[in-house]
């Protein structure tokens, strides 16, 4: 899959330097599989959860959270949010 950017990920792990490594190894993971459906993200991740159009990725042992829109048919992974957990509880990214 082609991640669609990795911005966010580096300006999260700046504020937050513990999920740089779990960050950099969503990443290294997402941008060598081949996803043709949400079937597939639980394959490589088992907590994934879809919420509407968005796919949610724990990360850091559940202590981060990703949110992402997946293109299945175009291979491309657009990153939309990186949150702290009460980031994502207040759920103001689903307004995006």
């Amino acid at each position: 899959m082609h991640v669609l950017s990795k911005k966010p990920l580096r300006e999260f792990w700046s504020a937050h330097p513990d999920a740089e490594r779990p960050l950099r190894r969503w990443f290294r993971t997402v941008s060598k599989v081949e996803w043709k459906s949400f079937a597939d993200v639980r394959a490589t991740y088992a907590n994934a959860d879809q919420v509407d159009r968005f796919t949610v990725f724990n990360i850091g042992g559940n202590k981060y959270r990703l949110i992402a829109v997946i293109h299945y048919n175009r291979r491309k992974v657009f990153v939309r949010h990186v949150l702290t957990h009460k980031e994502y509880d207040l759920g103001k990214w689903k307004d995006d």
